[in-house]
């Protein structure tokens, strides 16, 4: 069984460090594949998924942007991502997932478990109800060989609210950081690295550093570059150097690939298609163009 951390820093050697998330955001489905409707929703994000094959590491479905759909919306879901894993990408769902006890063991089957129904390589999942809370994840994806991704500090304005402050003497985010070094060590693949990622934004490079320094071996998944502001330094800040360049996790870049400009005006197939591409090689042009850490 190869471990997620593997798989992961091998298609991020492979491709660069971008992670293309498939967000169907309400109005934005162009009219070419039927509009803002499960089926339209469900038609685009196979067309990105095409576009994505071979040309990036993973990929990032926002989960809550196909549950608005209903039943008809996660089948889309289900669609999009078993297409993408069966074309080589790595899926990361996003959901954001956190509960007690048995409740948490139900998210971690349908999102880690071997032939769950909505089957990832890994999920995002909120630590703040206590480590209790991630080790159903932890342990399905030592099963499985999977990966899990902790919010430590995110990428919105709001994240200072609670996560900066301090908590004997040191910030939130920070202690967050550090109680998860037991679960790191045991998602660690053979590359050294961890399964064990953390959501590090991008709009907080300084923060991103400082845990840098406290989990030297968690890959990050690293939100807010693009749309929300930062730079590509600023996404890589966090990032180390490796055999080929910097590595150290991956960056998330949605709307500024899932919806670029022209995209969802034009009724040709072909022409969306060089849009949407054009749009990926920029983002990876632009990640690729950094080589030493902000």
């Amino acid at each position: 069984m190869t471990l997620f951390a593997d798989r992961l820093v091998d298609a991020a050697r492979k491709h660069g460090p971008l992670c293309v998330g498939i967000d169907p955001h309400a109005g934005r489905i162009p009219a070419l594949f039927g509009g803002d409707t499960p089926e339209g929703v469900e038609a685009w994000g196979l067309a990105m998924v095409q576009a994505c094959a071979g040309k990036v590491a993973c990929i990032k479905p926002q989960v809550a942007l196909y549950e608005r759909h209903g039943p008809e919306g996660l089948k889309a879901l289900q669609s999009i991502t078993r297409a993408a894993r069966e074309a080589g990408l790595i899926v990361l769902m996003d959901a954001k997932r956190g509960d007690i006890g048995s409740t948490a063991e139900g998210y971690a089957a349908a999102f880690l478990a071997k032939d769950a129904p909505f089957e990832g390589d890994a999920l995002t999942v909120n630590p703040y109800m206590g480590l209790d809370t991630i080790e159903p994840y932890v342990r399905e994806a030592e099963l499985n060989g999977r990966g899990v991704i902790v919010l430590v500090r995110t990428s919105n304005p709001g994240s200072a609210d609670f996560q900066s402050r301090s908590l004997e003497g040191a910030p939130l985010y920070a202690r967050v950081a550090e109680a998860l070094d037991p679960m790191i060590q045991r998602l660690k693949g053979r590359n050294g690295w961890s399964g064990l990622m953390m959501v590090t934004g991008a709009t907080g490079p300084g923060e991103a550093r400082a845990i840098r320094d406290l989990a030297p071996t968690s890959l990050f998944l690293v939100p807010g570059y693009g749309a929300q502001g930062a730079g590509a330094a600023e996404a890589l800040a966090g990032f180390v150097q490796g055999p080929g360049g910097l590595e150290g996790g991956v960056v998330s870049s949605s709307r500024a690939v899932n919806f670029p400009a022209g995209s969802g005006e034009t009724d040709d197939p072909a022409e969306w298609q060089a849009l949407v591409a054009a749009a990926i090689e920029e983002a990876q042009a632009d990640l690729r163009g950094i080589s030493v850490p902000a």
